[in-house]
């Protein structure tokens, strides 16, 4: 299995879920997510594995997030306008962001990821 991880190296969840990786002798394409966001062919498939809910893909405790006004704007925001401007902003992509043969992560859950990765 391979997994496409994209991460911040100054992100503590980062670290922990590429520890987490490493112990499992889980092969990875590791990516800076803040200089090659995801593009909005992996943010699709992602959507899918987070039941659609745009939301979840956004990093919303992050500063670009709050500067540009997002909590009261995507809800009202056409999706295609919402995966444009993550395949643009990597802070604006919650992280963790991994993407596997059948499933995808946003964000570490240790519980969930035990579920996919043995």
């Amino acid at each position: 299995m391979k997994l496409k991880v994209y991460e911040y190296k100054n992100c503590s969840t980062c670290r922990n879920a590429l520890k987490y990786l490493s112990g499992k002798k889980v092969e990875l394409e590791v990516l800076p997510i803040r200089e090659t966001p995801p593009k909005k062919t992996e943010l699709k498939t992602m959507l899918k594995y987070v039941g659609n809910d745009s939301k979840k893909l956004f990093n919303t405790s992050g500063g670009d997030y709050k500067e540009l006004g997002l909590k009261d704007k995507l809800a009202s925001m056409p999706i295609e306008e919402q995966l444009d401007l993550l395949s643009k902003n990597g802070n604006l992509v919650k992280r963790p962001f991994v993407l596997g043969e059948g499933f995808g992560f946003v964000g570490f859950k240790e519980e969930e990821w035990k579920k996919q990765i043995r």
